[in-house]
């Protein structure tokens, strides 16, 4: 099956009353003589917080979109990332990951030093990123494909032959990008992480997280780990997951052509100083993304506005289109301040030498009518 088909019908399913849709398998436990009865992937169906069947159309079709063996769903991206660093890290280990990322993502790399897991961070380019690598030599690396918030493309399958020199496990969260550009199990990735809550599930009503893996094996551990730590996504959202992924081809297509839009017309803007677009000739890496992604590169536009924290402040207030918020990835657009959510986390020193500074936003951009939304934006950006 192509994409298109495959976020509609990417699960096998049949329901003894002809349901065209997954019913929600609202239990806490199943019925059980004696030794338990198996899901369709041979793990014990006894208790929700294990398995249950409400979640697998969804882990199944996200799994065939991202080329993996198997996906298991989780009640928060956080807890997708929580999960698969509990279970596959231990005492010594050497974790690299760029500078940029989002903010919990860096903290919860962080902690894990109490037990015994150590972080090394490198400036997110490509060839910084490979050079630390080669020195360091990890045993686990982990990359966005695209950064929050500065929007930098790290050459994925470059990186990924360089781990696979030194046995490295690679973990890739393609939140920003989706299946829809890119699939890193195609190309070498070990696991693959979405916050659901984003594009996936698409409509800022739920939130959840995935885990992609590409082996057998890891699914197995990356189970039982997500049974122990209770962090398996409840049945109601996995059915609204289930709903806004069969819109997703379509949502983030029509996505990345207003976000293309709107950094053309920002990047002309006078009170604008610069725009970071994937899609942009402009764009450091902007022939990276191209080879990555083909023709669309995401619908996140990070920009920044002149006079720095109080211009900001004043034209996130004087938005009436576009919503000020946290988040990304739905039918709304939202514009964030990251210095006060999403990059906060990161050191002070880190984020001036990222550009994440007081005159950044990052707009994820809905499915308003393009024109009401550069309207919008110029209109706050005039105040």
């Amino acid at each position: 099956m192509r994409r298109g088909t495959l976020v509609v019908r990417g699960f096998r399913f049949e329901d003894p009353y002809g349901s065209l849709h997954p019913p929600i398998y609202q239990t806490a436990l199943f019925r059980m003589e004696e030794a338990p009865r198996k899901s369709d992937r041979g793990f014990d169906l006894k208790y929700s917080r294990e398995e249950n069947p409400t979640l697998r159309p969804l882990e199944e079709a996200i799994a065939r979109l991202e080329r993996g063996a198997d996906a298991l769903a989780f009640n928060s991206g956080m807890a997708a990332l929580s999960t698969v660093f509990l279970s596959l890290t231990k005492s010594g280990d050497v974790a690299l990951s760029t500078m940029e990322a989002y903010g919990a993502t860096l903290r919860l790399l962080a902690s894990l030093g109490k037990f015994g897991v150590r972080l090394t961070k490198a400036y997110p380019d490509t060839e910084t990123f490979i050079e630390t690598l080669k020195e360091v030599k990890p045993q686990v690396v982990f990359f966005e494909t695209i950064t929050n918030p500065t929007l930098r493309v790290i050459d994925g399958p470059s990186v990924i032959r360089a781990a696979r020199d030194l046995n490295a496990l690679v973990i890739v969260d393609n939140t920003f990008a989706t299946p829809v550009l890119t699939t890193p199990a195609s190309y070498g990735a070990d696991i693959i992480v979405h916050s659901t809550s984003k594009y996936i599930a698409g409509h800022n009503d739920v939130i959840g997280g995935v885990a992609v893996a590409a082996r057998r094996e890891l699914v197995e551990v990356l189970w039982l780990w997500r049974a122990m730590l209770g962090s398996i996504m409840q049945p109601f959202e996995a059915f609204l997951t289930m709903r806004g992924l069969k819109t997703l081809a379509v949502r983030f297509e029509r996505q990345c052509e207003t976000a293309r839009s709107i950094a053309e017309f920002l990047s002309e803007h006078s009170k604008v100083s610069e725009v970071i677009y994937p899609g942009l000739p402009s764009h450091p890496q902007h022939s990276t993304a191209r080879k990555l992604f083909g023709d669309k590169f995401g619908a996140v536009v990070s920009f920044r506005v002149r006079g720095g924290r109080d211009a900001v402040v004043k034209f996130l207030k004087s938005l009436k289109v576009v919503t000020p918020g946290p988040s990304l990835g739905g039918v709304e657009s939202v514009i964030t301040y990251p210095v006060i959510s999403a990059a906060a986390p990161i050191p002070e020193e880190d984020r001036k030498l990222l550009g994440i500074t007081e005159d950044l936003v990052r707009l994820s951009v809905g499915l308003e009518d393009p024109e009401d939304l550069i309207e919008d934006l110029d209109r706050a950006l005039q105040c």
